[in-house]
């Protein structure tokens, strides 16, 4: 069986951890390990490889973080734009035989009971290799409005509901034999796209051709990576495989379960996780070694910090998230408010809703130390073996400092090293490079002066990675 794992999501809900350049499935929020690594260790013991579904920024961390893991081999599939599942499935399936078994799954989500989980798969599993569409349907715990909802007899799925109201929600509790959507599916890749033809035609089509103008291969991955064309893309009908495929067919089938399953939408979902029975605050635990909040009289609070100490004295019930660069306060039960706020960010500072202080490149990290008028400096940290692309700026001169490593140099048409302690100046409008030829991370600090330091004021003449 081959597990699709969806990894398009943006985690509006979780900023500012989750940002659009480091959505939620790869922040590390569990034992150091992100959700996207999660899935993938989860499903090694039920899938024989991956087959993740991504844009293209996502690729270079999905390919980071799988080689801090010991995982199966993996696959991947570039869309240049989200058409929502609907197209990311079918154009997967595409990709696979027609009897190929897949089991589709968010990077996103977190299941605590692996034992209920593997049954489920297995029973699913089952149920696929008899010509079904299988879904698993989650027993509900409380009367949640957030989510879709299954009405099942056993196996059979009786409907689908749309996200009820309070009243409804609890009705359905109470009713027994209503399971949340999961978003978790199981099918024969040609059953499920001879289905979409039926009830999508659009879709199936304009999914078909774009696989027929795909290309094969990335600088990093060869064979493994098929890219999606951004106009073939933009063509495709954008649609859930709920709304396109599984409420129409007569081939549907579910599986209930209980799995300890949670899909983290929310920071009141996730202290929900953090917390434990007593009434004490829920502090997320980092692997950056934060520094421990200090609570006088403060209890039934989230909270999620970095490096700044914390403290909080006779407040109850509140979420707090501190990042290096934004800090948001909210009450427990009203986080749902945060993508409105997101919305604000981005008309008002949209690079705090795109990207953290700390951002992941294919080649390594930088992090943003100061940001002012004319300036700015940033710590980067460039692997072994990694090189930035060939590029320029139009507003911008810059001064490399290097502090542990060799970086190789490329200006203009000079080629030369600058070792620990050493510096050099690159001038606005010079073609440049730098790479990292050693062992060990090369870091170093970069000021940049201009009227203008913005990350869109780079022109790439040459990228290894595609970009």
């Amino acid at each position: 069986m081959i597990n699709i794992i969806l990894c398009g999501g943006s985690g509006t809900r979780l900023w500012p951890l989750s940002r659009t350049m480091l959505p939620k499935q790869f922040v590390r929020l569990f034992d150091g390990y992100s959700l996207f690594q999660d899935t993938v260790i989860r499903n090694q013991s039920v899938c024989r490889h991956s087959f993740v579904i991504s844009n293209t920024e996502q690729y270079f961390l999905a390919v980071d973080q799988l080689s801090q893991i010991s995982s199966l081999p993996s696959r991947f599939l570039l869309e240049p734009e989200g058409r929502n599942t609907a197209p990311a499935i079918a154009l997967a399936c595409l990709a696979l035989d027609e009897d190929d078994l897949v089991f589709v799954t968010t990077s996103d989500h977190l299941v605590k009971d692996q034992n209920a989980y593997e049954n489920a798969v297995i029973k699913a599993k089952s149920l696929a290799e008899q010509g079904n569409l299988v879904t698993f349907g989650i027993q509900p715990t409380y009367p949640e409005t957030g989510f879709g909802y299954i009405e099942a007899s056993g196996n059979d799925v009786l409907s689908f509901k749309e996200k009820p109201s309070v009243k409804l929600a609890r009705s359905y509790l109470e009713a027994g034999n209503y399971y949340w959507n999961s978003g978790m599916f199981c099918f024969k890749a040609g059953v499920f796209l001879a289905e979409l033809q039926q009830h999508s035609p659009e879709i199936y089509e304009a999914s078909l051709r774009a696989m027929r103008s795909a290309k094969e291969g990335c600088a990093s991955q060869d064979d493994k990576v098929i890219k999606i064309d951004l106009d073939a893309m933009q063509s495709i009908p954008e649609d859930s495989i709920d709304y396109a495929v599984m409420e129409k067919s007569d081939m549907v089938k579910v599986v209930p379960c209980d799995m300890g399953w949670s899909d983290l939408g929310s920071f009141d979902a996730l202290y929900d996780e953090v917390k434990d029975d007593s009434n004490e605050n829920a502090v997320l635990p980092r692997i950056d070694k934060s520094p421990v909040p200090i609570c006088i009289d403060s209890k039934n609070n989230l909270l999620v910090t970095r490096d700044r100490q914390l403290a909080l004295v006779d407040v109850e019930d509140l979420l707090v998230v501190d990042t290096s660069d934004a800090i948001l306060i909210s009450k427990k039960g009203s986080s749902q408010k945060v993508k409105q706020v997101v919305s604000m960010i981005k008309k008002q500072s949209p690079e705090l809703a795109e990207i953290h202080r700390l951002a992941h490149r294919p080649w390594g990290t930088y992090e943003v130390l100061i940001d002012s008028e004319q300036y700015k400096v940033k710590r980067i940290v460039v692997k072994p073996g990694s090189k930035l692309s060939l590029q320029k700026h139009f507003h911008r001169n810059e001064h490399w400092i290097v502090v542990s490593g060799t970086a190789t140099v490329t200006v203009d048409s000079n080629v030369f090293l600058v070792r620990a302690n050493e510096s050099t100046y690159i001038q606005m409008g010079q073609v440049h490079r730098l790479e990292n030829q050693g062992k060990i991370d090369l870091v170093m600090i970069e000021v940049q002066v201009g009227e203008y330091t913005g990350e869109d004021d780079i022109v790439r003449i040459e990228d290894i990675y595609g970009r």
